[in-house]
């Protein structure tokens, strides 16, 4: 499967909106899969319940307004899209590679970076970036600075 990476329109973004109203307004189910009707056809279909929340998901995101990247977790991609995936530079990221921070396999001369070890680096980086602002603000508090 190829990275499907689309810019959300406000035409997107008002029917999104309105999507995720309407799928609010149903009630949850413990069935792992769910029946959807497709209105152009008059035909039903049946996905899985998993999909059916990554679809929630998408709507959500795209009624905000953001743009949507989906990769398959088990992708490669290159050194650039990593880099540009967690806005770093490429130079930087071929260090993290190089010292071990984030796995990489050579094809040939070329390194390819996994799509689930760079969006398990990026979780890694915010989780540190919350603990640290954690501490600045409770620092903060403690010296009554306003926070």
């Amino acid at each position: 499967m190829e990275a499907i990476i689309e810019k959300t329109t406000k035409s997107d973004q008002k029917v999104a909106l309105n999507s995720i109203k309407s799928l609010k307004r149903k009630k949850r189910s413990k069935a792992s899969t769910i029946n959807i009707e497709i209105d152009d056809g008059g035909e039903t279909i049946t996905i899985p319940l998993k999909a059916f929340n990554l679809l929630k998901e998408v709507l959500k995101n795209m009624a905000e307004g953001n743009s949507i990247a989906l990769f398959p977790t088990n992708s490669e991609i290159s050194t650039q899209d990593a880099a540009n995936m967690l806005s770093i530079s490429r130079p930087h990221l071929v260090k993290l590679l190089e010292t071990g921070e984030i796995p990489f396999i050579k094809v040939g001369s070329h390194r390819r970076v996994q799509m689930k070890d760079v969006v398990e680096y990026e979780n890694k980086l915010n989780n540190q970036s919350r603990r640290k602002l954690d501490q600045l603000t409770k620092q903060a508090q403690k010296l009554k600075m306003g926070y």
